[in-house]
């Protein structure tokens, strides 16, 4: 089976060289990083309509694109389905790595992403294609309770990993193997 063709979504600041995203987009082919604007100041319409010109752009190959979303990445993929997203670039998506969700309401998100509060919960499941979202117990960016709420508002898997940090370089997560086998079993199933 050919790789699939993922497609990363780093979130606020973006992902530097130590975190397991840009390791995985290094690592392997077929790895494509979602390039927005301006990634200190963020904006909701901005970020998805980078997804979305980024998916009208790439081809979907064996099945489908993937999406490996990390924190505001996450309110990216879930706001872009509900507002952004046309029929064909949707019919592209295989399934999505949601990690590290971030709440709005918690206090150290990020005053910049404003735009990104409301989180999309309604109506349930929000989210057309295979998800997992990952969450770890001691994200300063979103509790547990948080991330498990829009894991079932979205129909997705939801796995608490223990206590992890905002699952990140700092995390110590090195390539994070796990997290690559959970992203590359969608890709499976939807090629079977």
């Amino acid at each position: 089976m050919n790789q699939p063709r993922v497609l990363v979504l780093p979130g606020y600041m973006n992902s530097g060289p130590g975190h397991w995203q840009t390791r995985w987009e290094a690592a392997h082919a077929g790895f494509a990083r979602v390039r927005m604007a301006d990634w200190m100041h963020p904006d909701c319409d901005a970020w998805c309509g980078a997804l979305e010109a980024t998916l009208s752009a790439s081809p979907a190959g064996e099945g489908g694109v993937l999406l490996a979303a990390h924190s505001l990445g996450c309110l990216t993929v879930a706001h872009w389905v509900l507002r952004h997203a046309s029929a064909s670039t949707l019919a592209k998506v295989a399934g999505a790595l949601l990690v590290a969700v971030p709440d709005p309401h918690g206090p150290e998100f990020p005053r910049d992403a404003h735009s990104f509060d409301p989180v999309p919960l309604e109506p349930a499941p929000v989210l057309p294609f295979a998800s997992i979202v990952v969450a770890s117990r001691d994200d300063p960016y979103g509790g547990l309770a948080f991330s498990e709420r829009c894991a079932r508002a979205w129909g997705s898997r939801w796995i608490d990993i223990g206590a992890r940090g905002h699952i990140n370089a700092e995390s110590g997560l090195g390539d994070w193997p796990q997290g690559y086998e959970w992203l590359m079993s969608m890709g499976r199933s939807a090629a079977g």
